[in-house]
């Protein structure tokens, strides 16, 4: 596709229509549309454009050309001229050498029509520019900036974002479903996947690793919806997850043992509670001598070991084949001599290759699952394996489960938008035809404080049965851990 049609879409050099409206009031006022061109679920509060909804603002200052109107025209303005003098056939995966072309033919556009703005307004102007050509268009800022964790946007006219766990609705817009698909195109073109009617949802990722969920019309009425689940351009560390409160010392120090005593480790929550970013910390623990093999459907995880490889499922070409399922990878991976598997997520068949292999010398394995509860996980598991195809009797799928698992880690994300590890419990073994389930620790919410949720975890006094699996490899954590006195176990 030439560089023209990838930038400036069906329309063509001079259109309007090819350019986003950005605001010049800063980098989440992207895109703003003027007061008589903004949805109807956005009631304008005064001159200042303020909309009554919880927006995420800055004060940049505007350009003094004449105000928000014909910022917007020269920004368009000089945006066309700049595609239309671009070579056709540049290379955008050269960015360097791009930026710097884009950058010489823009100062020359304003050179040649004698455009006076200051330096802020200048470099507002261009930033904007080259975010339509070598960026995601509107969304860039946002993408820049290291406070969001998640983008939605829902069609051209609303864009949402996600920080410190709350949402937030942004003055940024989309000029209409054209103008998104042209920034969807770019996420998924260089990854080889489409989104059309055909196939009108796709998960993908950024170059950075972040996440992306898009869903397209007809599927979608309100036009096409972009999710991104941002990645820290830092990977967390299990000292972040203490600042943060999502763990306490206490529990950092029992699952560094449990990684390194190899037990099998389950996390589960809901949506959104960091059991992926967890399950990346929890990785760190594992020594560097030991042979890892991630399988993912977008690959996440950012494992920091040298001896790492990372297998990413394949969804069907054009034909409806090809397709390589989570599943196929993990039996795949069982003969590339892993030390440890880590599964991503664990949502289907793959579920049943997973507890074999916990169960046939891959101790130390780690996985997610979606679940409310440490009981509810177990089930989700007996659920999952059942949809391998195997008719097997429900009480040998128990037996796999309860022998496979040794730790399921369970987060929520509170009411107050923080995300918090709720309980840690060990699965025991088999009672009948029941999988015993032990609590070792508990949240305990012990009030409200300025609108954030203050508690602590707890130990509840019951000792694991696979301390005994930490002594014989010298691990002794000290009793005070599990509410006892002695000196050591």
């Amino acid at each position: 596709m030439s560089l023209l049609k990838r930038i400036g879409g069906a329309d063509g050099v001079g259109s309007p229509s090819g350019a986003p409206s950005v605001s010049p009031s800063g980098p989440l006022n992207s895109g703003q549309l003027s007061p008589a061109q903004l949805p109807e679920n956005s009631q304008v509060n005064g001159a200042n454009g303020q909309s009554q909804l919880r927006r995420s603002t800055s004060n940049v200052p505007t350009p003094t050309s004449g105000g928000k109107d014909s910022y917007l025209d020269l920004k368009q303005r000089v945006q066309n001229k700049l595609i239309a003098e671009l070579d056709p056939k540049l290379d955008l995966s050269r960015t360097e050498e791009v930026r710097r072309q884009v950058e010489d033919i823009f100062n020359t556009i304003l050179d040649s029509e004698s455009i006076i703005l200051t330096r802020v307004e200048r470099a507002r102007l261009f930033d904007a520019v080259e975010a339509e050509i070598l960026g995601f268009g509107p969304i860039q800022p946002l993408l820049k900036d290291d406070t969001i964790t998640e983008i939605m946007v829902n069609g051209p006219h609303q864009v949402f974002i996600e920080r410190k766990g709350l949402l937030e609705l942004t003055n940024i817009t989309f000029q209409n479903n054209d103008h998104v698909m042209r920034v969807i195109d770019r996420i998924v073109a260089p990854l080889g996947r489409r989104v059309d009617e055909a196939s009108p949802y796709v998960d993908a990722r950024l170059p950075d690793g972040s996440r992306v969920n898009i869903i397209i019309p007809p599927l979608s009425l309100v036009g096409p919806v972009i999710t991104i689940r941002k990645f820290s351009r830092r990977p967390l560390t299990i000292d972040d997850l203490i600042r943060y409160g999502t763990i306490t010392p206490e529990i950092a120090t029992f699952l560094k043992a449990c990684v390194e005593a190899r037990l099998n480790i389950v996390i589960s929550g809901g949506t959104g509670t960091g059991k992926t970013t967890f399950l990346n910390v929890l990785s760190s623990f594992i020594p560097p001598d030991e042979r890892i093999i991630t399988v993912e459907n977008a690959a996440e995880l950012q494992l920091r070991q040298e001896h790492v490889i990372t297998l990413e499922s394949r969804p069907s070409n054009i034909e409806g084949k090809g397709e390589i399922t989570i599943r196929d990878l993990v039996v795949n991976c069982l003969r590339m001599r892993p030390d440890r598997i880590i599964v991503g997520e664990c949502r289907a068949g793959e579920a049943l290759d997973m507890l074999q292999a916990m169960n046939t010398g891959h101790d130390g394995s780690m996985t997610t699952a979606h679940s409310n509860g440490a009981r509810d996980t177990l089930s989700r598991f007996e659920t999952m394996v059942l949809m391998a195809g195997m008719d097997l009797p429900v009480r040998a799928i128990r037996e796999q489960v309860s022998s496979a698992i040794d730790l399921i880690v369970h987060q929520e994300r509170m009411r107050d938008g923080s995300r918090k590890v709720v309980t840690l419990t060990e699965v025991q073994g088999m009672e009948g035809d029941v999988i015993v389930l032990q609590s070792v620790f508990e949240f305990e919410q012990t009030g409200l404080e300025n609108g954030k949720i203050v508690g602590r975890m707890k130990p509840t006094g019951v000792r694991p049965k696979f301390i005994e699996q930490f002594e014989t490899l010298n691990i002794y954590l000290p009793p005070n851990i599990f509410g006892y006195t002695d000196k050591f176990f």
